[in-house]
């Protein structure tokens, strides 16, 4: 087993672990409960982790990781109802238009 990241919440150390085994590279989140005992033991080492089953993986995994990580962010007006859109949105939220190309 090998430490992958270290995660700065439950949530999204769960999110990373979920899309790595999405990606078919088994993953698992470590330290789930630590964040409890925070003042205890200095704030970094209660952390969650992820961590990948084979080491194989690795290279595979940090490429996933930092593709979740480094999502396209865009801006663009939604010609049918004039909404501004921000982030990797390709739908209008507003009146369900798609994205200009």
């Amino acid at each position: 087993m090998r430490r992958l990241a270290l995660a700065p919440n439950l949530a999204i150390a769960t999110l990373w672990a979920d899309w790595l085994r999405q990606g078919g590279i088994e993953a698992s989140v470590q330290r789930v409960f630590t964040s409890s005992i925070a003042g205890e033991i200095p704030p970094d080492q209660a952390l969650p982790e992820v961590w990948l089953a084979d080491d194989e993986y690795l290279e595979r995994a940090r490429a996933l990781l930092d593709e979740l990580r480094n999502r396209p962010r865009r801006q663009w007006m939604c010609r049918a109802c004039g909404e501004a859109i921000e982030g990797g949105f390709e739908q209008c939220w507003n009146c369900g238009a798609m994205m200009p190309a």
